[in-house]
């Protein structure tokens, strides 16, 4: 194999040790709670191979951040796509949220460590709000535009029910200590999406037949 070569591939194991540190260390200690130096020593890398690679600390958050907004939008734009082809609007939902879950779980560290950090109130994440939850909330804002209006999907409920769509989709990753210490869940595991899709199923037949219930009641149709 050819210097270059071997060198590059070198260089990719090196950089993703560095990840898969940082993420343990960030999850197990908080961001603030960790050294350069401890990321390094785990990884079993030169501490300078952190500044090499992101730029520091800093530039190795804003690496796992962005990351992981790309890939998670990525996803969600996929299924947007996919879930147009569904007669059913609670099809479509439990589509979307499904495949954006089993997204979350591929990496469960990384979106555990996101969630989080998003929690907090700084310039960075004022900046991701700003960018990729704002492109968020235009594709689930479209998402639940296209549903049948007589189901009762008004404007005046469309931003709710978007929060409370989202909060399904993220909770497993943003409380998974609380799933494990209190219910004894695995929220990292398969058998936890399939039961908690069954719910999320649930949740949106209920939504559809509540709402049709209260639109009529209203007079609204």
């Amino acid at each position: 194999m050819p210097a270059k070569s071997v060198n590059a591939a070198s260089g990719r194991k090196s950089k993703e040790a560095v990840i898969r540190s940082a993420l343990k260390l960030f999850n197990m200690s908080g961001y603030d709670g960790v050294s350069v130096r401890a990321i390094a020593s785990d990884a079993g890398v030169n501490i300078a191979l952190v500044s090499y690679y992101f730029g520091g600390k800093q530039g190795l958050l804003e690496h796992l951040m962005a990351d992981f907004f790309e890939g998670y939008l990525e996803t969600l734009e996929k299924a947007e796509k996919e879930s147009t082809r569904i007669q059913s609007p609670v099809d479509q939902l439990v589509l979307i949220a499904n495949r954006l879950i089993s997204f979350q779980q591929q990496d469960f560290y990384l979106s555990r460590f996101v969630h989080r950090e998003m929690t907090l109130d700084n310039q960075l994440v004022r900046e991701l709000m700003a960018s990729y939850l704002v492109k968020e909330k235009f594709h689930l804002d479209r998402i639940f535009r296209r549903l049948p209006a007589e189901r009762g999907i008004h404007s005046a409920s469309r931003e709710f029910l978007i929060i409370q769509f989202r909060d399904l989709v993220i909770m497993p990753f943003l409380q998974p200590q609380y799933l494990r210490e209190v219910f004894f869940m695995q929220p990292s595991q398969q058998s936890f999406r399939t039961l908690y899709m069954q719910q999320i199923d649930d949740w949106a037949h209920r939504l559809f037949a509540e709402k049709q219930d209260v639109t009529a009641a209203n007079g609204w149709i």
